[in-house]
């Protein structure tokens, strides 16, 4: 394959390993932090409209493949309970949300082999793609992680719109890399998020074994990557042998 000039990677679950979070804590967190910027409300309240916006959401963001961020979940559950001049963008939001990832970011926990996989394609345009709802998160903790100066590419679904396996999402980042489907070669750990994305839209694949997937869920979804592997160090022998 000499002519791949791209590699592709999705972030949770392939790069990094999420350790020891508790998602319930997280969600006091974004109350409290509420609170503290002046919103007065039961938390039984705040958590049931929250939920209910989430549940909302989720049915777009998984039924259309439309990403909703978790600040437009935060203000209907704010408006829900009566304070509606809140706006997403608007700073307390921002505020909340970022006490709320807190814990989420600090979790995150690079893989074994991540950073050798980076050195060893860097003469290789790297691209980052995540189904994720609030895009500051992800830029935040790859910079702490210190690996967002091997990416030449980042993009979020927060912000380009669209989810993962979106055809609309892959283009985009082809278009900012630019680079043809037959030139990329993408690295995923889910079956249907990212294989069946990637190879929809054209690129080798390679499916990655995770905290979250197994190569048993791969088969259960009846999709065939072009590679596997059961970590990043095998990911770096499939290298060896496609990329030139």
């Amino acid at each position: 394959m000499e002519q791949i000039k791209a590699v592709i990677f999705d972030y949770i679950g392939t790069l990094v390993n999420c350790a020891d979070y508790n998602l319930d804590t997280s969600k006091l967190n974004l109350y409290l932090a509420l609170v503290n910027e002046g919103f007065q409300m039961p938390v039984s309240k705040f958590l049931e409209a929250y939920s209910r916006a989430h549940e909302k959401y989720r049915i777009v963001r998984y039924g259309e493949l439309r990403e909703v961020t978790n600040a437009i979940w935060v203000t209907e559950a704010l408006n829900e309970l009566g304070y509606n001049n809140i706006k997403s963008d608007d700073d307390c939001i921002k505020t909340a949300l970022n006490v709320f990832f807190k814990d989420f970011i600090d979790a995150l926990k690079l893989r074994v082999g991540a950073v050798k996989l980076f050195k060893q394609i860097s003469n290789k345009k790297i691209g980052l793609l995540s189904n994720f709802t609030y895009a500051p998160v992800v830029h935040f903790s790859l910079n702490q992680l210190d690996i967002s100066k091997y990416f030449n590419t980042i993009l979020t679904s927060d912000e380009n719109g669209w989810r993962k396996p979106s055809p609309h999402i892959f283009n985009d980042i082809l278009q900012r890399l630019h680079v043809t489907p037959d030139e990329v070669i993408y690295v995923g750990d889910s079956p249907v998020e990212d294989i069946k994305g990637a190879k929809t839209a054209g690129f080798t694949t390679i499916f990655v074994r995770s905290q979250f997937y197994s190569i048993k869920n791969l088969t259960n979804h009846n999709i065939a990557a072009d590679f596997t592997a059961k970590n990043l160090q095998e990911v770096s022998k499939i290298f060896n042998q496609i990329i030139k």
